[in-house]
């Protein structure tokens, strides 16, 4: 398949990244005194390195040269900046696949599992699996920018995913994937956009209300931790709201302010995104298990360059600011056939196995939500879930798609 439009290689300029190093050797440093355990946030040591080799030793392109080994274009969709890539299918009948990133994802993130769904033959799957991948940066986020649209959310994007899928490109029907915020934006296309689709493979497994309500900037919902919890369960009711009670508050109460301190300085970008990609990855306190100074510096880098951080945060003050209302009221909310990967990593408190998680989704009143067909729970990965455990991911959406080409 050919597009009516050209390619348009990723390129950051050589005065962006000269601008990018001055700011980083120019940083200004807190004492951070009393951080060595990491109580407070990002240790000034760890950080300072990374920044170190932000600035004098990564190399952004050799990174730029990956992203351009598949095709990449940049769109208008009504309006809406629009940057994605692509890799044709390599089989008798590749399925269009449109993937959704999340909040500090990139679009590279899929970077680990494209080759494996275009081409399944060349890691020794079946060939009539093949998927043509179709990869965009959320709108606001890396380089789907500038974004001057200022209501942009989730289930907004699910829109403008619809119209690039059907009517820019012109297929009459695709598959979708998502993790994190992105799989709402795959869920939201599986209600409203059932018909078109074939089907649709999420982690989390969320209710599209997920962000309604005034207080939906509290992870607590404020509920107390039930009295005469036992401590396993005290503990990861603690540690779940510790990994994500931060930036969720920040972002949906005040992602302008925010946003002037972390547009500004990259060691102040790099410091905030970092905190997630330790905390939220199955790193066991080593974030560099997962993501190599290479690889953090690349996202890290797509943020910067593309100027994304403020549009980006903004979607969390926008999904509760402009709330989900159905399109229908048919159950299940999300009719399209849908798979559903989780991780160890990431089950509830009071949930020790992949087969307890399973249950515990099932028990819940999320469960009714989706028309699930494929749900697998894998005991290693954790949020960033095709980048850390790719060839499994790979498999669970093979999986979901078999029987509905």
């Amino acid at each position: 398949m050919t597009f009516p439009f050209d390619q348009t290689p990723v390129h950051v300029t050589d005065e962006v990244l000269e601008d990018l190093r001055a700011r980083l050797r120019a940083t200004k440093w807190p004492l951070d005194a009393g951080n060595d355990d990491g109580h407070y946030g990002v240790r000034r040591t760890e950080l300072q390195e990374l920044v170190a080799y932000w600035a004098d030793g990564f190399d952004w392109r050799a990174s730029e040269s990956a992203i351009n080994s598949y095709e990449n274009y940049r769109v208008d969709v009504g309006g809406v900046p629009v940057h994605f890539l692509r890799k044709a299918g390599v089989g008798p009948r590749p399925v269009p696949l449109i993937l959704s990133h999340g909040w500090p994802w990139t679009f590279w993130h899929w970077s680990k599992v494209i080759d494996r769904l275009a081409d399944p033959a060349a890691y020794g799957g079946d060939p009539a699996d093949a998927f043509d991948v179709i990869v965009p940066s959320l709108p606001g986020f890396g380089f789907s920018t500038p974004l001057e649209r200022p209501d942009m959310n989730y289930w907004k994007i699910a829109d403008v995913w619809h119209a690039l899928m059907t009517g820019v490109l012109g297929h009459d029907r695709y598959a979708a994937a998502g993790n994190d915020v992105g799989a709402l934006v795959t869920g939201q296309l599986g209600h409203k956009y059932a018909d078109e689709l074939y089907g649709i493979h999420i982690g989390s497994a969320l209710k599209l209300s997920f962000f309604t309500g005034d207080r939906a900037w509290d992870i607590t919902g404020g509920r107390a931790i039930p009295s005469g919890a036992p401590e396993e369960v005290r503990s990861r009711i603690l540690a779940v709201e510790r990994q994500f009670a931060v930036h969720l508050s920040a972002h949906m109460l005040a992602p302008s302010t925010l946003a002037y301190g972390l547009s500004d300085s990259p060691a102040g970008l790099l410091a905030w995104l970092l905190e997630r990609w330790d905390k939220w990855s199955d790193d066991g306190g080593d974030v560099e298990s997962v993501f190599s100074k290479d690889e953090l510096l690349t996202h890290a880098t797509i943020f910067w360059a593309g100027d994304s951080i403020e549009t980006s945060i903004r979607t969390y003050a926008n999904n509760n600011r402009y709330p989900w209302t159905p399109s229908h009221d048919r159950r299940p909310v999300v009719e399209t056939p849908t798979g559903i990967t989780f991780v160890d990593y990431e089950n509830p408190p009071g949930v020790r196995t992949g087969a307890e998680r399973i249950a515990n989704f099932l028990a819940s009143d999320r469960a009714d939500w989706y028309n699930h067909t494929n749900i697998t729970c894998h005991p290693r990965g954790g949020h960033f879930i095709p980048w850390e455990i790719p060839a499994e991911w790979t498999d669970d959406v093979r999986r979901t798609f078999r029987d509905l080409r």
